[in-house]
């Protein structure tokens, strides 16, 4: 007896190829880094002339800035004078060439500024040292009679005389010691603000 066997033909799937893995993103690159801003080099002789004066006074005052031919120092109003003395004297600048005044009614202050130089020293021709300080400020001014007041430095430097006569009269600001305080542009009988602080056009009175 025989039996017919049956051949099964098992037909081969085609493989699917997998897509390409793709290739890992590469890491951003960092920024190169900036470099280091180099330390700005104050020029010499004018830092010497801030070096007196910060060796002398200390934490009285503060050095505002150094540039050429230019020194800027800030100093309390009780100690003004006696910077002042210590600029004549011990630092040979002999003149104040002007005074001006700046209203901060948000700091309810006046500063007043004055830019000294000298004739006799040689080496300060070119020299300006700004020595700047501040006297409070009224709301409601009554020049001479109030709180904004500021030693006068006209024992030390002879030409502010004038220079802090106009800026009592165009802020305020009267100079204590200062042998004519009288008004110098405006009438002797003027009743309004001082014409130069922020608040005048806009209130008067």
């Amino acid at each position: 007896m025989s039996t017919d066997t049956k051949q099964v033909v098992t037909e081969e799937k085609p493989v699917e190829e997998k897509p390409a893995a793709k290739p890992a993103a590469k890491p951003a690159a960092k920024p190169a880094a900036k470099p280091a801003a180099k330390p700005v080099e104050l020029p010499a002789f004018e830092k010497s002339i801030s070096d007196k004066v910060v060796e002398k006074f200390g934490d009285k005052i503060q050095v505002e800035f150094v540039k050429e031919n230019r020194v800027g120092i800030k100093v309390n109003r009780e100690d003004v004078h006696d910077v002042a003395e210590f600029i004549r004297d011990g630092l040979n600048y002999d003149h104040v060439e002007s005074v001006s005044g700046v209203d901060y009614p948000q700091d309810k202050e006046i500063e007043v500024v004055y830019h000294i130089g000298s004739y006799s020293d040689s080496s300060l021709a070119k020299q300006i040292l700004v020595l700047a300080t501040r006297a409070q400020r009224e709301e409601n001014p009554i020049p001479g009679k109030d709180a904004t007041k500021l030693p006068t430095l006209r024992d030390i430097f002879y030409s502010v005389e004038f220079h802090e006569r106009e800026v009592f009269e165009m802020f305020g600001v009267y100079f204590t010691g200062h042998p004519d305080n009288r008004r110098l542009l405006l009438p002797e009988d003027w009743a309004d603000l001082p014409p130069l602080r922020k608040d005048f056009a806009i209130k008067g009175r």
